[in-house]
């Protein structure tokens, strides 16, 4: 029993995630997408987070990436509408 957290997909979840990883506009999508793969055929997730981007990322990240993948799918790759810092004032 592995010590670390994996994730099974289905052939069809594979290929939705291979499809998001080369063709989403977003590149945080595609970094996530690519993160998830790795962490599903079998790397550890703390790996993929030091080793396995192209920007190293803490592992809770990635952890926080497959939860968000576990909860809503495809979908909860993106982030949230209304997230970030809000405009000073109103033009």
């Amino acid at each position: 029993m592995p010590k670390y957290r994996s994730l099974k997909l289905t052939s069809t979840e594979t290929e939705e995630l291979i499809e998001v990883r080369d063709h989403a506009p977003k590149p945080y999508v595609r970094e996530r997408a690519s993160a998830l793969l790795q962490v599903a055929a079998g790397r550890c997730a703390t790996w993929v987070a030091r080793h396995g981007l192209l920007k190293p990322r803490q592992p809770d990240t990635v952890y926080s990436w497959l939860d968000r993948y576990e909860a809503a799918g495809v979908a909860g790759l993106t982030i949230e509408e209304g997230r970030g810092r809000k405009a000073a004032y109103e033009p």
